[in-house]
């Protein structure tokens, strides 16, 4: 970590400890960008777990931030709805997207119950002499003793071919994926961000392309891929094109940007906990419970939001039907009353999937496994390949406090085994 950053941490340190309460907004995609939201959020769960920000752009939220009360949170769907969205900014009304994790039972339900053999255990099976192939070629072609963008070269290309693949999606055009995804949850402070005319005309282009596909996959016979159950699929067939495009965004963000900064980050934290990283490389037997604690460390997705159905006390806070309830899982993740020495990043922790990062509940994200596979097999291959992976530069993070990610990683690769 350079002088600089460690300057600006001890700042936001000494102002999330000095400021009022009630300005504290841990909305703000600049704390993200520059990884100073840490103390706000240790000042939230120690004085205020719950916690009310009456001013914002996309109007007022409650932040919940100790394990297990967002754990009550998640798992209350009868009282705490997703319905009308999962992030704090919505829709205009002329462009609301309907998607399975922003809806609740039944309609949920059997949505998901429709794409969810797509990641089912044994489809995983097939899958993973498919995706280790593909993360041995990518790791293969990798220049040696050259800087290179870790994000771009195997993050974003890992990721996007297994969503492409998932989709049945034509393989030269896997790029746009990337590209949706990043448009579809860029923040105003992003580069990917073009104003919201811009974003529409991008989901827009994303529905067309996917509705060629859906025309083409309906008057076949059904297959393995997502496009093709949904549109065989009985409660999912008959959606129209805003739903469709919501459920597609659900699909690429969750398949794309969690895996994607996941990767990344076990990069990064390696690099800063070399004893981590000598302990990996001695026993890769630990690759699983290390994929697990990177998960837990990163917390690819901030926070999840619910809307409150009826008047409820939380913490001895009054939430009103209505409100906004922020769900920040980056902080449930370092909540020291449950997991232990939670700042540090422990790659053999005795409960290393006790984390928050996939939600609990109904919601839990369907394609968990499907993450921790990618995860396990990217570092299977490079423990075969490379005796070390230097990061030669700072991470350039995403300005988003939704999306926990990375832009760009500088690394160079030495040598090879």
């Amino acid at each position: 970590m350079s002088d600089g950053s460690i300057d600006l941490k001890e700042d936001a340190a000494a102002r999330a400890w000095s400021m009022p309460l009630s300005e504290i907004r841990v909305a703000d995609p600049l704390l993200f960008q520059s990884d100073t939201m840490w103390p706000y959020f240790d000042r939230l769960r120690k004085e205020a777990p719950v916690h009310y920000q009456a001013e914002h752009e996309f109007g007022p939220y409650w932040s919940v931030t100790r394990y297990n009360d967002i754990m009550a949170v998640d798992t209350n769907h009868q009282v705490f709805s997703s319905e009308g969205g999962i992030t704090l900014a919505e829709g205009s009304e002329d462009f609301r997207l309907p998607m399975f994790i922003a809806m609740d039972p039944p309609k949920h339900d059997v949505q998901r119950k429709t794409v969810s053999p797509a990641v089912s255990p044994m489809n995983l099976q097939l899958m993973e002499p498919v995706i280790r192939e593909r993360a041995a070629k990518i790791l293969d072609d990798l220049p040696i003793g050259e800087e290179i963008d870790w994000v771009d070269k195997v993050s974003v290309e890992l990721t996007t071919m297994t969503l492409a693949t998932l989709f049945d999606f034509p393989w030269e055009d896997r790029r746009k994926l990337t590209y949706w995804s990043d448009t579809a949850t860029a923040s105003k402070f992003s580069p990917f961000y073009k104003g919201e005319d811009h974003r529409r005309a991008a989901l827009f282009e994303c529905v067309e392309y996917f509705t060629r596909l859906w025309n083409e996959r309906v008057n076949e016979p059904p297959k393995g891929d997502l496009i093709s159950m949904l549109a065989h699929g009985e409660s999912t067939r008959n959606m129209d094109r805003m739903e469709y495009l919501g459920n597609l965004i659900l699909l690429i963000v969750g398949g794309n940007d969690t895996t994607r900064n996941t990767i990344t980050g076990s990069i990064l934290a390696l690099s800063q906990n070399p004893d981590q990283n000598a302990k990996l490389r001695a026993d890769p037997s630990l690759i699983p419970s290390m994929v697990s604690e990177t998960i837990r460390w990163q917390t690819p997705l901030a926070y999840m939001r619910r809307r409150a159905l009826q008047d409820i006390e939380l913490e001895g806070q009054k939430i009103k039907k209505g409100d906004k309830v922020l769900m920040w899982y980056v902080s449930g993740n370092r909540d020291e009353t449950v997991i232990d020495n939670p700042n540090a990043y422990i790659i053999d922790r005795e409960r290393p999937r006790q984390h928050l990062s996939f939600g609990f509940g109904i919601h839990r994200c369907v394609g968990n496994r499907l993450a921790e596979l990618q995860l396990r097999v990217i570092w299977e291959e490079i423990l075969k390949r490379f005796p070390e992976i230097q990061v030669t530069g700072e991470p350039t993070r995403v300005a988003s406090s939704f999306v926990k990610g990375y832009e760009h990683l500088p690394v160079v690769i030495p040598r090879r085994l």
